[in-house]
């Protein structure tokens, strides 16, 4: 019987059918390939790994349970299937000895019957599943000479058609095959220019030329990125509760970088699980160890913090496994696994891998600036010179001392000249009368809200301000002669935001003549609106808060400030009567009373004769902060501060992993997380896949990194040589790419498969040489046009008689558009941008509410990798085509055939704005006549002739579409204007329209949006 591939749901269906099986009846029964399907589907339920469910002690996946006698019966007797116990089972018409049993929901076909009868017949040769064997590389098959045969791809693929009786297809045009390997490298389609340039290249390495070049481009990176992305549930939002944003874009560019510079995949693997842990660690490896801390985390108030840090440590688990042992390691997290050798303990065990990862169980994970290399580089510089200018104002000098000695006789006190601002503007916002008097004070009357908000706007001729003194004054009109509006005479300012031009204010002190307990003045400048200043019990006297600026205000020669006074403590405490004051004075600018530290205070009441050294270097370093000799130096640090600051603040920064003591781990029986009576464990790998050798001391994550990537592990270079594969050819050679166990498909080509796998291993995890090995092969170059006798023979195209055709990928479609039309950002890496999305489509994200602004210009047109990834709400034109929402691993995401497809293609502002740019670059480029430029339109779009019976349908649509839109002028200007790129003027508006609707239909058909 012949195999027939097929994955998820269909394979489930098709074993229980018993047609999955290849051998015929004349072949030898594989156990691996035909026996255990059989067993996984219908026994291992119940004489499987899983302890707890396990019947009658009796285990049917492992060979002593398979052969072992127990209880005078034996489950296989080699050779004899009438003393086979679990023959007889199956066959019996008992109800109460047959199995399975009708109450478990199974049964076993009558060819599923069969193939375990000639089996034992056959010896009942027992195999360990195939995936959890290390792989050994096989015997290239001696295949004879064949023009078909290009490298040993090949020959592992023509013996299994010659098994079958099928034949290869011929080669694909060029103009197919550039197409192919264009989408397939990079995601992109082949220009027109580099088309011809390809189908006239007669060189005999012509196309492996063009591989090569593929590969060196830099878009090569992005399109590995997109499919590494999705394993890896990347996003820009933290998923839960709120879905908050987080920065993780460095990490998607250490994506790209590492595909484009053919990083070998195990440091890949390394840098990623453990990068934070390798000796003398760059910035590079911090940034790829982010891999850790891509998981979903909330931000919920009322979360319960142990219950989510066993949902981050159990989603780590569910993710390596996915990613790189495609084993489903999560089933573990409750009970052991039903169907694969893996137990609850292994679960747990993987997990305490993560235990030492420091993070927040609930709330905002802290971000780390990681800076680029110029940026490093710029800092360096700055501090360079700002130790330059720090050496001169720590250095004593002798006129710094006879300068001092002055200063302690006639300046311990002295004078700020402070000058009145004036407010032109002041409003209260929730309904006080603001008055301004005439020393320019404001008096709060009428009106008092339970709390308010103070807007105050100033303009003055001022110039090097260097501080901001707010008075708070008393008032017979107030209560208790205020200078609050409470009952008592208090207020509570909760925070005071000061602008200039719109920038907000720095400050580098803030300081009171008198503060309440509880209730500092610094409060009001932390950001924080939960705090804030009063000043119990002193009320019905005036008291003073001073701010001290960074750098100097009003540089322009005049002073524009604008004032929120913010008061939410509630029952009426706002403030009744304040004025603000400037000055120009040398810093420090201080309150009175706190003019200079204690520290400094204290020394200063002390006889300078009765101080001690240690008191002398600390006033005479406190007075070179202060001397005007040294002013100049003092400006020009802090100059330099200041560009330093604003330099650190465009620093980018993202999540990585910091190490933090281990938590204990233990199982958590059925998972859950409240229950503390299971064992504790340490870090170790299931048993069943090898073991980690780790003298005194625990494992840790470059323990686990390196194990997976060992010679002798049987699944990561299996797993993902056939991930690649799965690029090239559209689906893996084991089609359940999540999914090496018993429940997954046998791989079609399990002797390829290893040859691979062994083959990537020993060339230096090669991952540009192994994809070149696979799309030079001619199996790869096959035309993906199959005849009706093959659709029937082969209709899942299991035996690579054919190439494969498929849908792109959601960011590819996208791309493709923007590509045709001339439009796509060409910039590698980057932070994530935001192109245009239907209005309200956020209008249930809270805690905060946001609304989704869209970008303008070039991040427009970026690549769809690029595009924000918002997890509850990924952005429409991307979900229409099936991307994942990344809230857990996605290995192969379906690819759906909808009528929402077509619309987000004709609908989508992206994709009209595509079709006008397509349509002008058609109309001034493809010809003056319409079939110039149908053609023209056809080699930019698809890469390929027209024929003619498409250019004249299309050259009627063009003539009806010019006809009507000539009479429907505002229509023309509606089409024309969607999207930002203007509309040329240069062009007839009609005429350009009419085309427009030509390339819409052109980016709509079929064969744009798929790569054959």
């Amino acid at each position: 019987m012949r195999a027939v591939r097929a994955s998820g749901l269909l394979a489930t269906l098709i074993l229980g059918s018993g047609l999955a099986h290849a051998a015929g009846p004349g072949d030898p029964v594989d156990f691996n390939r035909d026996v255990r399907p059989i067993l996984s589907e219908t026994c291992f339920q119940c004489h499987g790994p899983d302890s707890k469910k396990r019947k009658a002690e009796l285990r049917l996946d492992t060979k002593d349970g398979l052969f072992a006698k127990k209880d005078k019966a034996t489950p296989i007797v080699p050779g004899k299937p009438d003393e086979s116990e679990l023959y007889l089972r199956v066959t019996s018409v008992d109800s109460g000895e047959h199995m399975p049993p009708p109450k478990s929901g199974k049964s076993l076909t009558k060819a599923q019957v069969e193939t375990l009868r000639r089996w034992i017949e056959q010896g009942g040769e027992w195999k360990g599943h195939w995936a959890y064997e290390p792989p050994t590389r096989p015997a290239v098959p001696l295949v004879g000479e064949s023009p078909f045969v290009r490298n040993d791809v090949d020959r592992f693929v023509v013996e299994k058609l010659n098994e079958r009786g099928l034949k290869p297809a011929p080669e694909a045009d060029r103009a197919t095959l550039i197409r192919r390997l264009s989408l397939d490298l990079l995601g992109l389609p082949p220009s027109p220019e580099e088309v011809d340039a390809f189908v006239n290249d007669s060189a005999t390495n012509a196309y492996e030329r063009l591989v090569d070049r593929l590969l060196a481009s830099p878009h090569f990176g992005e399109r590995m990125a997109v499919y590494w992305l999705d394993l890896v549930r990347f996003a820009d939002s933290a998923g839960y509760h709120s879905d908050n944003p987080r920065d993780l874009w460095l990490y998607r560019d250490y994506v790209i970088r590492a595909f484009n510079d053919n990083m070998p995949f195990d440091r890949f693997t390394i840098e990623q699980l453990a990068g934070d842990l390798l000796p003398s660690a760059t910035d590079e490896q911090k940034v790829a160890s982010g891999y850790n801390r891509l998981l979903q985390t909330t931000e919920e108030g009322g979360a319960q913090a142990k219950e989510y840090m066993a949902k981050y440590a159990a989603d780590r688990v569910r993710n390596v496994g996915s990613v790189w042992l495609a084993s489903t390691l999560g089933c573990c997290e409750c009970h052991d696994h039903k169907f694969d050798p893996f137990a609850t303990k292994d679960f747990y065990s993987f997990e305490a891998f993560f235990a030492d990862l420091k993070e927040k169980a609930v709330g905002r994970q802290d971000q780390v600036k990681i800076p680029s290399a110029e940026q490093k580089d710029r800092l360096a510089r700055l501090d360079a010179e700002m130790g330059v200018h720090q050496k001169v104002l720590a250095t004593p000098t002798p006129e710094l001392a006879s300068a001092q000695a002055e200063w302690e006789k006639t300046g311990k006190t002295r004078r700020i000249d402070w000058a009145v601002l004036r407010p032109v503007d002041a409003r209260s916002k929730n309904g006080a009368t603001l008055k301004v008097q005439g020393d320019g004070s404001v008096l709060a009357t009428g009106n008092s809200p339970e709390s308010d908000t103070y807007t105050l706007t100033f303009k003055a001729d001022r110039s090097s301000v260097t501080g901001l003194r707010l008075e708070v004054l008393p008032d017979d009109s107030l209560p208790a002669h205020g200078p609050g509006r409470a009952g008592n005479g208090n207020f509570v300012l909760d925070e005071i935001v000061i602008a200039e031009l719109g920038k907000p204010i720095v400050w580098s002190s803030v300081t009171a003549t008198h503060s309440q307990d509880g209730f500092p003045v610094a409060n009001i400048a932390d950001g924080k609106p939960g705090t804030g200043w009063a000043l119990l019990p002193k009320v019905g006297q005036p008291t003073d808060a001073v701010f001290e600026s960074k750098s100097d205000l009003g540089g322009n020669g005049s002073l524009s400030l604008t004032v929120e006074l913010r008061m939410n403590y509630g029952t009426q405490h706002t403030i009744g009567h304040f004025r603000f004051s400037v000055t120009d004075a040398a810093r420090p600018v201080r309150a009175k009373g706190a003019e200079w530290p204690k520290n400094v205070a204290d020394i200063l009441a002390t006889e300078p004769e009765k101080r001690s050294p240690t008191q002398n270097e600390e006033l005479a370093a406190f007075y070179r902060t202060i001397a005007p000799a040294l002013e100049p130096q003092r400006k020009a640090l802090a100059e330099l501060q200041r560009q330093k600051e604003q330099l650190e603040q465009s620093v980018p920064t993202t999540l990585i992993a910091e190490v933090a003591p281990p938590r204990m781990i233990r199982v958590l029986p059925r998972g859950n997380w409240l229950n503390e009576t299971g064992p504790v464990v340490e870090p170790t790998v299931p048993a069943s896949l090898g073991s980690m050798t780790v003298k005194d001391r625990r494992a840790t994550r470059l323990d686990l990194a390196r194990w997976l990537v060992a010679r002798d592990n049987p699944l990561v270079a299996r797993v993902f040589v056939n991930r690649l594969w799965k690029l090239a050819f559209g689906q893996g050679i084991v089609t359940s790419l999540e999914d090496f166990g018993s429940q997954g498909t046998w791989p079609t080509h399990p002797h390829l498969l290893d040859w691979l796998a062994v083959e990537f291993m020993d060339k230096g995890w090669d991952v540009k040489r192994t994809l070149k090995l696979l799309v030079l092969s001619s199996t790869y170059r096959q035309s993906s046009v199959a005849h009706e006798e093959l659709r029937q023979r082969d209709p899942a195209n299991s035996w690579l008689a054919r190439q494969g055709r498929f849908r792109l990928d959601a960011e590819m479609v996208r791309d493709n558009a923007l590509a045709i039309g001339g439009l796509l950002d060409p910039r590698v890496g980057g932070p994530s941008v935001k192109p245009y999305q239907p209005d309200g489509y956020w209008a249930h994200l809270n805690f905060p509410r946001r609304e989704y602004v869209a970008d303008h210009g070039p991040n427009e047109y970026r690549r769809g990798l690029y595009t924000w990834w918002q997890r509850s709400f990924l952005h429409p034109s991307l979900l229409a085509f099936d991307a994942s929402t990344r809230e857990e691993c996605v290995v192969q995401r379906p690819r759906s055939n909808t009528p929402l497809q077509a619309l987000v293609l004709l609908n989508d502002p992206s994709y009209v704005e595509a079709a006008r740019a397509f349509a002008e670059r058609v109309v001034r480029k493809g010809g003056a006549d319409a079939p110039s430029r149908i053609r023209h339109a056809y080699k930019v779009a698809l890469a390929r002739d027209v024929r003619p019976a498409e250019i004249a349908l299309l050259e009627k649509l063009v003539e009806r579409q010019r006809s009507e839109l000539r009479a429907n002028p505002d229509g023309v200007a509606e089409l024309l204007h969607v999207g930002d790129r203007p509309a040329p003027s240069d062009i007839d508006a009609a005429e350009l329209a009419a085309w427009t609707a030509v390339a819409r239909v052109i980016l709509n058909l079929h064969e744009t949006v798929t790569r054959n």
